[in-house]
């Protein structure tokens, strides 16, 4: 069949494409109306109140950006202004008002510093990497991304300022690096002292938080910016930043503690000295070193965390803490490097401007000699709750300070010196200056002298009876017995017979400088000395009868210089006894520790003289003596002048001298004392005991004295 006349249907794909007609049709198709809604209108003071609120939000944005530009031009303005005026980065780097002084001991070690430390201009590129990496890791993270403000740190402290109950601007303050080293160079303002009363004055007023500072603050820390780099701007920082223990600057600061510089501290060093930016004084290590190393622990974690340690560098820097240098560690001679800087002359000690170099007479091995000594008494025998104090002076006869021992603190600085500061009474130690004046009078020690009841008349007090210790009379008694078993009446006697005026020349030209009493019991201690005076005194003794000026600064120069400023070369100065008699003292005072009141204080391998003293209700106990290489004192009682429960100077204080001393003298070979024997008395003595032959001084001993009192016979 064919179907050429019917039509074809369409094939079912074309119906995927819609016809011509069907999209006119489907164009064409109307749009639904949409229903017409009545508008509601507002409540008409709802309209008066957005109104409002909009023609506000227009006044306040048109007025606030126009004040915003004019502030940014302002600011931009300042900011550009000061950094024109913002001199050579290098003349920032050492902006300390006060100078150093460095102290060397005797063999010529570092082992104190005093002052602004300021061990040398270090740079961003001298330093080391790790000192670097932990300034930034501690104290500004994004040093190398701002402008030198941080909006988010400040945002950060503000927010925990309000969380701890502060003020939003007090605490903690965001500051930057570049912020810090503005307050560090105190906005470009120079120390003036017509202006500040002193330098910490100047600091405080550089570190107030006052709005108005603040925003000064900020200006500067722009413009500091804006005039150089960061690495300008971190060197300044790392210099000029103190660090506790008078280190100004990071290099002061290694050396100070750890004796090496800052370009060679490792991580956990790094850690310590970043971790004093925060609070320097309070993390000194050598105030504490275990809260130091807790405070690096910290930091340390910080450099781990920003990457700039491997968790291996990490973990040995945490496993191995950082250790103070010996020098630091040992921190000898507090005392006496306080006594140097008070005692030298201003100038060139604290209030020196230049960098100072000290060469002292301290040896460290004596220093500690002495404070292990008084360590081992106290805690051997002595309660722990016991707030007894004792102090130790160890000196060459020459008067050369050896070693000084304040308190029972011994590693401190600035506290109260007993030993140059404390005047106590002295009691039986100040017999030997009367026995001292009877022996240059022509006295011998084997002379006989009364220990019978004895009264004075004092005038406008009365009859006063002296009484020995034990209260017994032994009858007529040699002189070095009396002064060995320390009896009082043959004391006050023989000052009497000799004259107390020349007594008290004696005592001073020796070098008691305290005020000595005018009355008969000047024999017996009545007046106050310190310890330092006493020592000297007994040096006196011991060098053959001259006079002693206890010194501790041997010559003193300028950093860089050679020639010395000042200079000591001995202490010693005229004569005050003969020879002869300052022998046979130093034999009547062998017999103190051979025969009497010290044998406590006796030396195993050597010779030793001394004498015992205890003061009035026993408020002081002293023990003072020497070898023939080294002369000692001790003093042992309460600040408050508590009397003092079953000690003299025969007990605690003798044992705290032998201590001393056989520490002192350890491998040093034994010298005899410059002592000279008495020769027996002969047929031709008088009953009393005088010689017959008095020397220089025959005759009645009193009429003699009176003649010769003022002049210079010594």
């Amino acid at each position: 069949m064919s179907d050429s006349g019917r039509k074809k249907p369409p094939l079912v794909a074309d119906r995927r494409y819609p016809s011509k007609t069907a999209k006119a049709r489907t164009r064409a198709k109307p749009k639904p109306k949409k229903r017409k809604t009545r508008a509601r209108r507002r409540n008409p003071l709802t309209r008066l109140v957005l109104w409002f609120l909009r023609w506000v939000w227009r006044l306040v944005w048109g007025f606030g950006w126009r004040v915003a530009t004019v502030s940014a031009i302002i600011v931009a303005l300042a900011v550009g202004y000061v950094a024109l005026t913002l001199p050579p980065i290098d003349q920032f780097y050492d902006g300390r008002a006060r100078g150093s002084v460095t102290l060397l001991d005797a063999s010529g070690d570092v082992f104190a510093w005093r002052g602004d430390q300021f061990g040398g201009v270090i740079t961003e590129d001298t330093v080391s990497r790790h000192l670097k990496n932990a300034i930034i890791a501690t104290e500004d993270r994004r040093f190398y991304h701002h402008f030198g403000l941080s909006p988010r740190g400040i945002a950060s402290a503000v927010r925990i300022n309000l969380s701890e109950g502060r003020g939003p601007l007090s605490g903690h303050g965001g500051s930057t690096i570049t912020q810090q080293t503005a307050k560090l160079i105190c906005l470009g303002v120079p120390y003036d002292p017509e202006k500040w009363i002193s330098e910490a004055a100047y600091e405080a007023d550089c570190r107030q938080g006052s709005i108005w500072r603040k925003v000064k603050e900020a200006i500067y820390a722009m413009a500091l910016e804006a005039k150089y780099t960061k690495d300008d701007i971190l060197t300044v920082y790392m210099n000029r930043a103190f660090l506790g223990g008078g280190a100004r600057g990071f290099e002061a600061a290694a050396q100070r503690y750890f004796g090496k510089s800052a370009a060679q501290v490792n991580p956990q060093e790094a850690a310590i000295l970043a971790g004093l930016l925060v609070a320097p004084t309070r993390f000194a290590p050598t105030n504490n070193l275990e809260r130091s190393q807790a405070r690096a622990q910290t930091v340390l974690k910080l450099m781990h965390e920003q990457g700039y340690l491997t968790d291996e560098e990490h973990a040995e820097a945490v496993a191995n803490p950082a250790r103070l240098s010996e020098a630091a560690q040992k921190r000898a001679g507090g005392y006496f490097t306080d006594w140097v800087m008070r005692t030298g002359p201003e100038v060139f000690t604290r209030g020196t401007t230049e960098d100072v170099i000290i060469n002292t007479t301290l040896d460290q091995r004596i220093q500690t000699a002495a404070e292990e000594a008084m360590r081992e008494i106290f805690e051997a025998k002595v309660r722990e709750d016991s707030e007894a104090q004792a102090a130790i002076v160890v000196m060459s006869a020459d008067g050369a300070v050896r070693a000084m021992v304040g308190g029972r603190k011994t590693r401190v600085s600035g506290e109260f010196n007993r030993a140059t500061m404390a005047r106590r009474q002295t009691g039986s130690a100040f017999k030997p200056f009367v026995y001292a004046a009877a022996l240059d009078l022509g006295r011998s020690p084997l002379d006989m002298i009364e220990d019978t009841e004895y009264c004075v008349t004092i005038p406008g007090s009365g009859e006063w009876c002296p009484q020995n210790f034990d209260r017994e009379f032994r009858g007529p008694v040699t002189l070095v017995d009396a002064l060995k078993t320390s009896l009082n009446v043959p004391a006050v006697r023989l000052a009497q017979e000799s004259g107390l005026d020349i007594v008290r020349k004696v005592a001073v030209e020796f070098g008691i400088e305290s005020d000595l009493a005018d009355g008969p019991a000047l024999a017996l201690g009545a007046s106050d000395a310190t310890l330092l005076e006493m020592t000297g005194a007994y040096a006196g003794i011991l060098n053959g009868g001259s006079s002693v000026t206890p010194y501790g600064m041997n010559e003193l120069r300028l950093l860089g210089e050679q020639e010395p400023i000042f200079s000591t070369g001995t202490g010693i100065g005229e004569r005050v006894i003969l020879e002869e008699s300052a022998q046979q003292l130093i034999w009547m005072m062998n017999k103190v520790i051979t025969e009497g009141t010290g044998g406590r204080a006796a030396l195993p391998d050597r010779e030793a003289a001394g004498k015992t003293g205890t003061s009035q209700s026993t408020r002081d106990a002293w023990f003072m003596g020497f070898t023939a290489d080294y002369v000692a004192g001790v003093w042992m009682g309460y600040d408050d002048n508590t009397p003092l429960t079953g000690v003299t100077g025969s007990g605690l204080p003798a044992e705290i001298w032998h201590e001393t001393m056989v520490r002192v003298h350890e491998d040093l070979p034994a010298r005899p004392l410059p002592m000279k024997e008495p020769t027996p008395p002969t047929q031709t003595d008088e009953p009393d005991g005088r010689r017959e032959d008095r020397g220089r001084t025959g005759g009645d001993i009193n009429s003699v004295l009176r003649g010769l009192f003022g002049a210079d016979n010594r």
